[in-house]
C-alpha cells in the first residue's frame, strides 16, 4: 500500500521519475472499478490502460467522487455500453500526452471534464453556450477516434462521459481536461469537476442572480448547497432552502441559506407559501432534484412577471412534462443548464483559484469518507441516505460523501505492484 506522501510528491520537477518520456510510453496495468452490466456491483479489476493517442492525455487519478449520474448507469436509467468504467468528478496528474497536445504537460495537476470545450464548435464559440459538440451524452463510450483505451480480461472496456475516473489511470481527449493550480488539494477540488460547478454556475452564470434578490432552492443535496453558495456569492439578500428532509437544514444555513422550510409543514401549495413569506417577491428559483412536479412548483414559485426559474436537476429520461402555459405567458423565464452553464476549460481553473482564495468553502460539502475498495458501500450510502463517516488513515485516497450522501472524493486506496 502506497503512502499518501509518496503519491502526492510527483510534480514537474520529478517528471523524469514519475512521467516517462513519450518514446517510453507503454500500456499501464492498474486497478479500476468495472461495471460489467446494469444492476450489478462494481468489481475491482486489474485493467490495461493504453498510451494516449494524438491529442489525448493519460491521467493518474488522485481523487474522484460519485455523482448520482453514475448511479443512473447502474440502474439502467442512463444509456451506456458495458463493461464500462464510470466516474466523472476527479482530480489527477498528467502522466503522459499524445502527439499534438499543447495545453497540458506531464506533471500538471488537472481536472478531467465530462463536458468538453473544443473551442471550435458553435456552442463553444458562442459566449452563452457550453454544450460542446464533443460531449458524450448518448453513451458512445469511446474517444474521438471511435475506440477505447481500456481492456480487462481481454475485452474492451468502455469510457463514460469523456472521463472514466473510477480507475487509477484514465485517458481523455485534450478538450476534456483543464490544468489547475498545483497547490490545490485534490480531495476537495475534485468537487469542481461536477457537483459544485453545476450548482454554483446555475446561480452566477445561468440564473445571473442579482444583488439584493430573493432566491429559492428546491433540493438541499450537494448541488443544491452549491446553488446556495452561488446565490450568496452573487449578493442575494434572502435565500430560502426547501427540502422534505429537515436534517439538511443546518448544513444549508451554514453555507448561506437565510431560512429553510419543508413543504410538509403546510397544506397550501409551496408557491403560495413562498409568496406569503416574501411578499410575492421571489426573483429566482432553482430546481435541483430532477422531478417533474418540483420543476413545475419551482416555476410557479418565482414572480409571475419577472421571475426566473432554472432547472438544474437532471430530468428523468423518456418522460414528458405538462404545464399551464400561462406560467410563462405572464413573463417568467424558464431555463435549463448543464454544468451550470460554465465553459469547462475556461472556468474550472478560475473556480479552483477562487477556492484557494477562500471565496467559498468546499469542506461544507463533504460529510463522508470511505476507502476506494468500499466503492459499493459508497453507492449503498448514496441510495440509503445514511449519514455516518468512515475514514481509513492508512489509505492513500478516499471517497468523500457530500451533503446529500453522494460520495465525493478520492481514488484508489492501493497500487498494483
Amino acid at each position: 500500500m502506497t503512502r499518501a506522501s509518496s503519491l502526492r510528491s510527483c510534480s514537474s520537477s520529478t517528471e523524469s521519475q514519475c512521467h516517462p518520456p513519450c518514446d517510453l510510453r507503454k500500456v499501464i496495468k492498474c486497478k479500476a472499478a468495472v461495471l460489467w452490466d446494469q444492476k450489478k456491483p462494481f468489481s475491482i479489476e486489474e485493467i490495461e490502460v493504453a498510451p494516449p493517442k494524438t491529442k489525448e492525455v493519460r491521467i493518474k487519478i488522485l481523487a474522484t467522487g460519485i455523482c448520482r449520474t453514475d448511479d443512473h448507469v447502474i440502474k439502467g436509467t442512463m444509456v451506456s455500453k458495458f463493461p464500462v468504467i464510470v466516474g466523472h468528478e476527479a482530480t489527477g496528474i498528467v502522466e503522459s500526452i499524445g502527439e499534438g497536445v499543447t495545453t497540458v504537460k506531464p506533471g500538471d495537476k488537472v481536472i478531467p471534464l465530462f463536458l468538453p470545450q473544443c473551442r471550435e464548435c458553435n456552442a463553444c464559440r458562442n459566449p452563452d453556450g457550453n454544450l460542446c459538440i464533443r460531449s458524450d451524452i448518448t453513451g458512445l463510450g469511446v474517444l474521438a477516434d471511435g475506440t477505447t483505451r481500456f481492456t480487462c480480461k481481454g475485452k474492451p472496456v468502455y469510457h463514460f462521459m469523456n472521463t472514466s475516473t473510477f480507475t487509477e489511470y484514465t485517458v481523455v481527449d485534450e478538450s476534456s481536461v483543464a490544468k489547475i493550480d498545483d497547490t490545490a488539494p485534490p480531495e476537495k477540488v475534485c468537487l469542481i469537476g461536477c457537483g459544485f460547478s453545476t450548482g454554483y454556475g446555475a446561480a452566477v452564470k445561468t440564473g445571473k442572480v442579482k444583488p439584493g434578490s430573493t432566491c429559492v432552492v428546491f433540493g438541499l443535496g450537494g448541488v443544491g448547497l452549491s446553488v446556495i453558495m452561488g446565490c450568496k456569492s452573487a449578493g442575494a439578500s434572502r435565500i430560502i432552502g426547501i427540502d422534505l428532509n429537515k436534517d439538511k437544514f443546518e448544513k444549508a444555513m451554514a453555507v448561506g441559506a437565510t431560512e429553510c422550510i419543508s413543504p410538509k409543514d403546510s397544506t397550501k401549495p409551496i408557491s403560495e407559501v413562498l409568496s406569503e413569506m416574501t411578499g410575492n417577491n421571489v426573483g429566482y428559483t432553482f430546481e435541483v432534484i430532477g422531478r417533474l412536479d418540483t420543476m413545475i412548483d419551482a416555476l410557479a414559485s418565482c414572480h409571475m412577471n419577472y421571475g426566473t426559474s432554472v432547472v438544474v436537476g437532471a430530468p428523468p429520461s423518456a418522460k414528458m412534462l405538462t404545464y399551464d402555459p400561462m406560467l410563462l405567458f405572464t413573463g417568467r423565464t424558464w431555463k435549463g443548464c448543464v454544468f451550470g452553464g460554465l465553459k469547462s476549460r475556461d472556468d474550472v481553473p478560475k473556480l479552483v483559484t477562487e477556492f484557494l482564495a477562500k471565496k467559498f468553502d468546499l469542506d461544507q460539502l463533504i460529510t463522508h469518507v470511505l476507502p476506494f475498495k468500499q466503492i459499493n458501500e459508497g453507492f449503498e450510502l448514496l441510495n440509503s441516505g445514511q449519514r455516518r463517516i468512515e475514514k481509513n488513515e492508512d489509505t492513500v485516497e478516499n471517497f468523500v460523501l457530500d451533503g446529500d450522501t453522494k460520495p465525493r472524493g478520492a481514488g484508489p486506496a492501493e497500487q498494483l505492484e
